[in-house]
């Protein structure tokens, strides 16, 4: 795995504190794994409609 370095409006990292205080996400990192394995799926799911028989990488 790769280290990015991000910032992050205050109001939405504490959103992502929030679901791992509540145990949605063990921790933030997780968290933010997981809405980028989200946002890839999503706009791989719009190139599969465009271009029927395309398999996706980011499929979790």
């Amino acid at each position: 795995m790769e280290r990015v370095t991000l910032r992050i409006p205050k109001q939405q990292i504490e959103e992502v504190e929030r679901m791992v205080e509540t145990g949605e996400y063990p921790n933030r990192s997780e968290a933010i794994r997981a809405a980028v394995r989200e946002m890839i799926n999503e706009q791989e799911g719009r190139r599969e409609e465009s271009q029927p028989g395309k398999r996706g990488w980011a499929k979790a």
